[in-house]
């Protein structure tokens, strides 16, 4: 059994790498939390200063610290950047020299999915966007024949084992890949001691790693995610979403503004059921509930939830705590679970609530390869198909056509925003499992230059979904059960859940293209699609 490499400073570690590869390293690093940014920072150095070399980096969701833009911002923003994100917390240099377009021509920085808006128009990082499934990054890396990788670890307080904590997800893939295939993979680990230790498939032996960099000069603090703020579109989207979760049920949510409302909803139901209904049957007196019925399950959670999400986040540690997430299911080995993830992020609260779980709860809670999360066709699939009973699978999407294509991560002109990631696995997956659903939520409006924009429109963008997989859409309006429907039912249900304000101009352009009856009139409820009367 190998031993590993051990260096204790990141120059040395930096130095040997870079030795190794001197002409030209092609290296990956995981999405969000796990990058070891100091090391990488090395890294990048080595090779800006060696114009002759190369260095291609693969990656995606490359955090950073929001930087002020003048003095003004520098005085309001500056005492809370410190305070959350620590003093001595080292950005990526080369997302700062990206978001400059200042990266060396002997430098490229591959990613299939973007912090949100991040990298919009920046032409390099725009040209060199990888548009994947989630799933097919492995594949991808073997490949483009990858040197290896680098991420954050933890070590076990008392035995020799490591876990890969918040990143099992593509790392236990590659490197089985490569391995398995008879491909050389340079695998660096670098112990954090912040990161809460996760045992299940995310431990690993000391001999996974080729070298282990333990260093006093690791930065204290995590990155932690601000909160964004909660609109009242949001909170309406959320409140609709929550009542097509079914109890007994399998959940996967993502992050942002929406999966929080969600989670609130959700909890809402739980806790204050009586004001839950209240509020729900408010919105929907007027409307026809019969569409609703098969979708709407607004009582208590008895049996509870179990949680099969590649992005575990704060909202299922909130889901725990209200006795949501508790659903147990069995596994080949090992003990029952009730939350399966590929990845964590989330803020200070949620890191300190891993480390604090007891022995009992943690066991629970299983970090794995994306694989066995985004799809089915594991070496069990039957097991798989099994566990994930009324599955209920929500992501986000910012446009969506009168047809049932959504576009969730590409602008019309080609600009980048994010990225596929696992959406499409799960949108997929719904379609693969009799009792799933597929519920993409999006917000029926945005502003823009231009003033307000409805996000339903008729012409088609760059779509993330395409049409035949369409189910459940939810805006700040209601749901749209889309599901198996023709495509003039389509286009009603979506003319019902959009602004008022584009409703007539969105039903002109479906009757002229000869979709949707000349007859057909929206109903009077649609009336009070409107912001005021949300409010």
């Amino acid at each position: 059994m190998a031993q590993p490499l051990r260096v204790n400073t990141f120059k040395k570690a930096s130095d040997i790498i870079c030795q190794r590869f001197p002409e030209h390293l092609k290296l990956a690093a995981p999405l969000g939390l796990g990058k070891p940014h100091q090391l990488l920072n090395h890294i990048y150095q080595h090779y800006k200063s060696q114009p002759e070399s190369r260095l291609d980096i693969f990656t995606a969701l490359s955090l950073t610290v929001p930087a002020p833009k003048n003095d003004f911002e520098k005085r309001f923003a500056g005492p809370f950047v410190k305070r959350h994100f620590g003093e001595d917390f080292k950005n990526l240099e080369y997302v700062t020299d990206s978001l400059k377009e200042s990266l060396p021509e002997n430098i490229n920085i591959y990613e299939f999915y973007f912090l949100a808006g991040q990298y919009l128009h920046r032409p390099r990082a725009q040209g060199n966007y990888i548009s994947l499934n989630y799933t097919h990054v492995a594949q991808s890396l073997w490949k483009k024949h990858i040197h290896g990788a680098v991420q954050l670890i933890a070590k076990h307080p008392t035995k020799n084992t490591y876990s890969l904590c918040s990143n099992p997800d593509l790392t236990l893939d590659v490197a089985g890949l490569f391995r398995s295939g008879g491909k050389p993979f340079y695998m660096v680990g670098v112990v954090h001691p912040g990161m809460p230790f996760l045992e299940s498939d995310a431990e690993v032996g000391e001999d996974f790693f080729d070298m282990i960099v333990d260093s006093p000069e690791i930065e204290k603090e995590l990155f932690a995610i601000p909160k964004e703020a909660v609109d009242t579109a949001s909170v309406m989207i959320g409140l609709h979403s929550s009542q097509t979760i079914q109890d007994d049920g399998t959940l996967q949510i993502g992050i942002g503004s929406l999966s929080d409302s969600l989670v609130y909803a959700t909890i809402l139901r739980q806790k204050e059921n009586a004001l839950y209904h209240h509020l729900l049957e408010g919105w929907w007196k007027d409307r026809d509930l019969l569409k609703a019925a098969e979708i709407s399950h607004r009582d208590v959670f008895q049996k509870g939830l179990f949680g099969t999400s590649e992005l575990v986040f704060d909202g299922f540690m909130h889901l725990h705590r209200a006795g949501v997430l508790k659903r147990l299911v069995q596994q080949k080995e090992g003990p029952p679970l009730y939350l399966n993830g590929a990845f964590f992020l989330g803020s200070k609260e949620f890191y300190q609530w891993l480390r604090d779980l007891t022995p009992e709860v943690r066991s629970g809670l299983s970090m794995t390869a994306v694989s066995k999360i985004n799809d089915l066709y594991d070496e069990d699939e039957m097991a798989l198909r099994r566990q994930r009973k009324n599955a209920r699978f929500f992501n986000s999407c910012f446009g969506m056509t009168l047809l049932g294509q959504a576009s969730s991560d590409t602008l019309m002109n080609g600009q980048v925003i994010s990225g596929v990631g696992g959406q499409y696995n799960f949108v997929a997956m719904s379609q693969e499992l009799p009792d799933a659903r597929s519920i993409l939520m999006l917000k029926s409006t945005r502003h823009t230059e231009r003033g307000r924009t409805s996000n339903i429109v008729w012409e088609p963008g760059n779509a993330a979904i395409p049409r035949h997989l369409r189910d459940l859409v939810v805006t700040e309006y209601g749901i749209a059960d889309l599901l198996y429907k023709t495509d003039q039912e389509v286009i009603m249900q979506l003319l019902e859940i959009s602004d008022v304000e584009f409703q007539e101009g969105l039903l002109i352009q479906a009757q002229k293209a000869g979709k949707l009856s000349q007859r057909y009139r929206l109903p009077g409820f649609c009336s009070n699609n409107t912001p005021q009367y949300l409010e």
